[in-house]
């Protein structure tokens, strides 16, 4: 296969055959083109001619310019995906990139708020929300849900009013390839996103017109329309993934301009009120994430569970919430025990 062809078939396979995010796309695509301006440049024009020195010697470019540890294992990674689908689909006799090895990526802590400091950042919201300016509703609604309920940011962004059930303290999301879970929230939640609800514009519009009720269970349901234009109840909890609408309209929660709100507009919302509260690390809603995670486990929450309601596949991915509470147990020794 030509080169100047396998960025656009790799990237339709990633999107239709595996189900990969816009997001994670993007990512492959990135490190992708890179590899092959590195191919290029070394004169191989077809993808047979990409071999393991080639591989090599691209990741090796990277690390004498710098790239961390976590970037070189992600290229590796991105490789090695490459070669094994050129090899399956019979574009390659072998795969190239079987043995490549990139050096471990070193693993950080995450950033973790205290209990205290989440309890200061919500209460600040809230009274932001108390004034009625329905964008601080929002906010206070976002920053609940993003907390009790671990969710990614792009989680967040992609729910649909469907989507969320206040009967059940219940919301339905689209994690990593495209694999839908239920995740719980409490209270709290509950009663910001009823409050964003009652400010949500176009959900009053809906609300007017019969579009959103109250379901059985007090959850929201949203009107869908059918192939001949007539409306029907939202697509049961069952239904494919394909089956969900991603119109504006529908969209829990909106940006200014009444659209879908975006993730970094998310990330700016909570980079910014991170700010202000002490500690280091990075400063975005995973942020948020990691704090939920590490709170359950405090709390006696059984790993498997947290694992289940993060969406990792793996329960290697969820023990470093494990080394996360370790560490802030060593921490308390240290200032408490007095033979520490």
């Amino acid at each position: 296969m030509q080169l100047d062809r396998v960025l656009a078939d790799f990237s339709l396979y990633l999107s239709a055959e595996r189900g990969f995010s816009e997001h994670t796309v993007r990512s492959y695509r990135s490190d992708l083109a890179d590899l092959l301006r590195f191919a290029d440049e070394a004169g191989a024009t077809d993808s047979a001619e990409i071999d393991l020195e080639l591989l090599r010697g691209w990741l090796w470019r990277g690390s004498t310019a710098g790239l961390a540890k976590s970037t070189l294992a992600r290229r590796s990674a991105t490789a090695r995906s490459l070669t094994s689908w050129l090899a399956r689909s019979g574009h390659t006799p072998t795969d190239a990139a079987a043995r490549l090895r990139a050096p471990k990526s070193d693993r950080h802590l995450p950033r973790v708020l205290t209990r205290a400091q989440m309890d200061t950042l919500l209460e600040g919201l809230d009274a932001r929300a108390s004034t009625g300016d329905p964008l601080a509703i929002r906010d206070l609604a976002i920053v609940e849900l993003l907390y009790a309920s671990a969710l990614r940011v792009s989680e967040l962004a992609g729910l649909d009013l469907r989507d969320v059930d206040l009967g059940r303290l219940t919301a339905r999301v689209l994690g990593k390839g495209s694999k839908e879970r239920v995740v719980p929230f409490g209270v709290p939640a509950k009663n910001a996103i009823a409050a964003w609800l009652e400010v949500r514009e176009p959900g009053k519009a809906l609300a007017t017109a019969g579009g959103i009720h109250d379901g059985p269970a007090g959850g929201i349901r949203h009107a869908t329309t059918g192939t001949h234009g007539a409306t029907s109840d939202a697509t049961p909890a069952g239904a494919p993934v394909s089956a969900r609408t991603t119109g504006p309209s529908t969209a829990l929660f909106l940006g200014a301009r009444g659209a879908r709100i975006g993730t970094r507009a998310v990330y700016t919302l909570v980079a910014g009120l991170l700010e202000s509260v002490p500690g280091g690390g990075p400063a975005g809603p995973h942020a948020l994430r990691h704090t939920a995670a590490t709170h359950l486990l405090d709390g006696g929450a059984d790993l498997r569970a947290v694992q289940e309601l993060l969406g990792h596949a793996s329960l290697g991915t969820t023990q470093i919430y494990t080394h996360v509470s370790t560490e802030r147990l060593k921490e308390s020794y240290a200032m408490a025990h007095p033979r520490a």
